[in-house]
């Protein structure tokens, strides 16, 4: 149901319509307050289909009054942003899996020193999207096919739908833990190196940590992890107690990943995974020292962290809830104990060594996989999507503790590899 705003001439709207809109009509008949909340209900994946239906339309859907209007109604949407290869020669897309719908970004700008971006990080920050760092060859650099980190960062304005080259990274870096700090404007970049997804073991290590903000452009160093660590994951824990919100310690966790590496037979480099995390309390000004949590599990359990999300606002205590795909099991830690507890299983177990991806949309926990082939206990539809490569989606609810899937036939020219795949979620 569409809650209408007051459109008596004598209250104006809280959400004014801009002077190109004033002199026309979004929906004959209506005010243009009341059309305007009425096209602030169509899904944002649907709106550029209907841009073309007049020059109102258009200018009002381009407009930031929509986006004003869509987060005062709670109309946003939970939307999953996927980078199947390289942003620069292969567009990204939205996924809205409420309404099956895709929708393709524009490309990043492309560079044409250099190719074959992959291990950089994606995060939304309101309805912004930033594209930050990643490892890629570089035609400048000798040898040519040796990897390089890369320090840019790149920010979608989905208003504009347009790509803004923001101030790089102080140290270039791939295969990092990047978290957005709530209500602060701030991003925060840890660890990482130069590890590039062709050339295995190989690749440096870094343990250092900056903070960017987003309002003035500029990062700043943090203190540095305690010892190199690529490939890592990393979120941030409230801990409110009950005070006032300026009074909430925050933490800030970096779990996971490689530090050095061993070789076998003294040829082949064999990555050393770490089992522990290793957290920062985040005071009011910026930061304090690291301090080190024990093994999360013994030998034996497992060789690596799986793929980790974090679903916000969990429980009753309203702290993050962290869970971890480990093959077809879900596991969620346990900070008390510094452990993972077995939470379900897929019920869909999808073939060993294929690649998997693990996404958190509106508190729900998506398990995504390709299907090839055709499946006689499915739908003919179903069968004709396996055949082109559909998405099979298993979506686990944390809090009912109940399963549900869905298929969907992506766009995509080549198959998605969620092992090189990134993906983030955001709210439009």
């Amino acid at each position: 149901m569409v809650r209408f705003l007051s459109s008596s001439s004598s209250s104006p709207s809280p959400f004014p319509i801009n002077d190109e809109l004033s002199t026309s009509t979004l929906i004959p008949g209506l005010p243009n307050d009341v059309a305007a909340q009425i096209l602030s209900t169509v899904p944002y994946s649907h709106h550029s289909r209907i841009k073309q239906t007049s020059k109102s339309w258009y200018t009002f859907l381009s407009s930031k009054t929509l986006v004003s209007l869509r987060q005062h109604l709670l109309n946003l949407n939970h939307l999953l942003v996927i980078f199947p290869q390289d942003p620069s020669i292969s567009s990204p897309y939205l996924f809205d899996p409420k309404n099956l719908a895709w929708k393709p970004l524009l490309p990043m700008p492309c560079n044409p020193h250099v190719y074959g971006l992959c291990n950089f990080t994606s995060i939304s920050l309101g309805p912004t999207l930033y594209v930050l760092g990643g490892s890629h060859f570089d035609t400048r650099s000798f040898p040519m096919d040796r990897p390089t980190p890369s320090s840019s960062v790149f920010r979608y304005n989905f208003i504009d739908s347009r790509w803004d080259q923001l101030s790089p990274m102080l140290s270039p870096r791939g295969s990092f833990a990047c978290i957005a700090v709530p209500n602060s404007g701030k991003i925060i970049v840890a660890g990482g190196g130069s590890r590039h997804t062709l050339f295995g073991a190989a690749g440096s290590r870094m343990s250092s940590v900056e903070m960017y903000d987003v309002l003035a452009d500029k990062w700043m160093r943090m203190d540095g992890l305690p010892g190199y660590r690529a490939g890592c994951v990393g979120f941030m824990v409230g801990n409110n107690n009950g005070e006032e919100e300026e009074e909430e310690e925050k933490e800030l966790w970096v779990m996971g990943g490689y530090g050095e590496s061993r070789t076998i037979s003294g040829v082949f480099p064999v990555d050393e995974y770490y089992k522990d995390a290793v957290v920062m309390n985040l005071n009011k000004n910026g930061g304090s020292k690291w301090r080190e949590i024990g093994d999360m599990w013994h030998d034996g359990e497992r060789a690596r962290l799986g793929k980790v999300i974090v679903v916000d606002d969990y429980g009753s205590d309203h702290r993050p809830a962290v869970f971890m795909l480990d093959n077809n099991e879900i596991f969620r830690y346990d900070r008390v104990s510094n452990s993972w507890q077995k939470e379900s299983s897929v019920p869909r177990k999808a073939p060993c060594n294929s690649s998997c991806g693990f996404v958190v949309l509106d508190g729900e926990l998506y398990v995504m996989a390709l299907l090839k082939g055709a499946d006689s206990t499915e739908t003919r539809r179903s069968r004709q999507q396996k055949r082109a490569g559909a998405l099979f989606i298993q979506i686990y609810h944390p809090r009912k503790k109940t399963w549900r899937s869905l298929v969907t036939k992506p766009p995509f020219h080549c198959p998605l590899d969620f092992n090189s795949a990134v993906m983030c979620t955001i709210r439009l």
